[in-house]
């Protein structure tokens, strides 16, 4: 089988396992809730990013800026001869997302631990409760990459071109919520959008489909099928998005990095913007009468 477009990006958990006192590797653990993951037990030397605490900006619906970014990185011991590897809960959704925001920033020498945190201890490998305290450094985020990332409208000027099949729009989460059936993912359930259904035009290839049982991402071959029997090609622009951007950073991280797809943008408003705003146009299969 063919190896990833970038396979240095992807690490397997023994290769993290024999680099837990290295100097050069920052591990960085991504979790949505801390207290039910990172603080009953972690990677050794793995410092924490608490996702709604130092990855979104506290007062507007936004990531964090390059000056918030800055700071995390230096506090966190990150420098930029540093080989970050991040792995998270959620099958490493968050985990992306900081992947996302920290290529998004200019940051290099990124890393995901494939199969995240589910896998590290399906494995039974050691966990530790002791939080590391690494030295600061001086480390300065760059300014964003626009080439990453789509806002609002960003999206509706493109959806002619949706229409048209020259730009790929890729709705990654499950089909229920594609549909319009429930407007809130089961992980979340009281995490509701005002309507359901999903941006018009576009594909749904949930991003479990980009998975194996264990969490690690499926072979070349069976992604390169994956996306392409939709449509989703290489030669296309592609947007991705799903509720609140976690999702479809996986899925980014995916067409990116494993596939090699040279223009992918995440939409990290997402369903949570699109579903919510007024005379923002929608498709289901049947809207109720």
């Amino acid at each position: 089988m063919g190896s990833y477009a970038r396979p240095e990006v992807l690490v397997e958990t023994d290769w993290v396992a024999a680099r837990t006192d290295d100097p050069e590797v920052r591990i960085v653990e991504v979790d949505y809730d801390p207290s039910a993951n990172y603080e009953i037990g972690h990677v050794p030397g793995a410092v924490l990013f608490d996702w709604r605490k130092d990855i979104n900006d506290p007062l507007r619906r936004d990531i964090l800026s390059r000056e918030a970014l800055t700071e995390l990185l230096q506090r966190s011991g990150i420098s930029p001869a540093s080989i970050v590897v991040l792995y998270g809960d959620f099958n490493n959704w968050f985990a992306a997302f900081v992947f996302w925001v920290l290529a998004y920033y200019g940051v290099r020498n990124l890393r995901i631990m494939n199969g995240g945190r589910k896998k590290w201890i399906a494995e039974d490998r050691p966990l530790t409760k002791e939080v590391p305290r690494p030295k600061a450094t001086k480390f300065h985020a760059r300014e964003p990459d626009a080439k990453l990332r789509v806002f609002l409208d960003d999206v509706r000027a493109a959806l002619p071109e949706v229409k048209a099949g020259k730009v790929g729009l890729v709705d990654v989460r499950g089909p229920k919520e594609y549909s319009g059936e429930i407007t809130a993912p089961p992980e979340y359930p009281t995490e509701h959008a005002q309507r359901g259904g999903h941006i018009p035009g576009a594909k749904n290839i949930p991003w479990a489909q980009a998975v194996r049982d264990d969490g690690t991402f499926k072979s070349r071959e069976e992604l390169e099928a994956l996306y392409q029997a939709q449509g989703v090609r290489p030669s296309l622009p592609v947007i991705t998005y799903c509720r609140i951007g976690e999702r479809s950073s996986h899925t980014w991280f995916v067409l990116r990095y494993l596939l090699g797809y040279p223009d992918v943008r995440n939409y990290d408003g997402s369903w949570t913007e699109w579903g919510n705003l007024v005379r923002t146009p929608i498709e289901r299969p049947t809207a109720p009468s």
